[in-house]
């Protein structure tokens, strides 16, 4: 078996192996989702939690927050 054979070989064992493992009981989540989430990790948080009161009546009305 030639170099190119076998890791096109590798290349396939991996996804297979990735698309065993990772397999989520919910289901499959779709990439663009999975984009923007790792996409939105980095952002900078703009506030900052105080307590469970504020941050609930924040989720209800965000412009009285």
């Amino acid at each position: 078996m030639n170099m190119i054979a076998l890791e096109k070989e590798v290349k396939m064992l991996r996804s297979f192996v990735i698309s065993i493992v990772g397999k989520d009981p919910e289901g499959d989540y779709r990439p663009e989702f999975v984009r923007k989430a790792l996409r939105d990790a980095n952002l900078v948080p703009t506030k900052r939690f105080e307590n469970a009161k504020k941050f609930l009546a924040e989720l209800r009305d965000p412009q009285n927050a």
